[in-house]
């Protein structure tokens, strides 16, 4: 996969600043990647968010999208605005969905999922081999689909 330029990635609130790339690592199973920081127009880091690209088992329980906002920012959905952008992103990479997980704890990404229109396919109990389960011990994601 080649990366590609990630400078249109701004609304009238937010912008994704490229922080780095990660090729893909086969040994892991991990897809490329990108990592950003999520600003306001001035350029203030209020968090960060991610997107993997391309499709994999693993995928379904990690997500393709990773997001963290901030505490002194959270409450104005800039989390939910990072992501439609990264919706974008996916789309000229020629991805078709995406999955976005979180812990069926976590209220506040929860709600950030039901407000981009994902549709909800249920609390998935991790295969016993996923790294999330082996290394931090989680048991259950929430799986957010969405189509592109």
């Amino acid at each position: 996969m080649e990366f590609i330029d990630t400078s249109f990635l701004e609304s009238d609130e937010v912008k994704l600043v490229l922080e780095r790339a990660a090729d893909a690592d086969p040994v892991r199973k991990w897809v490329p990647a990108y990592y950003f920081g999520v600003c306001d127009k001035a350029g203030n880091r209020m968090g960060s968010c991610d997107l993997r690209v391309g499709y994999s088992e693993g995928l379904f329980y990690g997500g393709h999208i990773g997001y963290a906002i901030d505490e002194g920012y959270r409450g104005h959905h800039y989390a939910a605005k990072a992501c439609e952008l990264l919706f974008e992103l996916a789309r000229r990479h020629g991805m078709d969905h995406l999955f976005i997980t979180c812990d069926p704890g976590n209220h506040a990404s929860r709600k950030t999922c039901e407000r981009l229109h994902g549709t909800f396919l249920g609390i998935k109990a991790l295969p016993e081999d996923n790294d999330m389960r082996v290394n931090d011990g989680e048991t259950e994601k929430c799986v957010f689909r969405f189509d592109l």
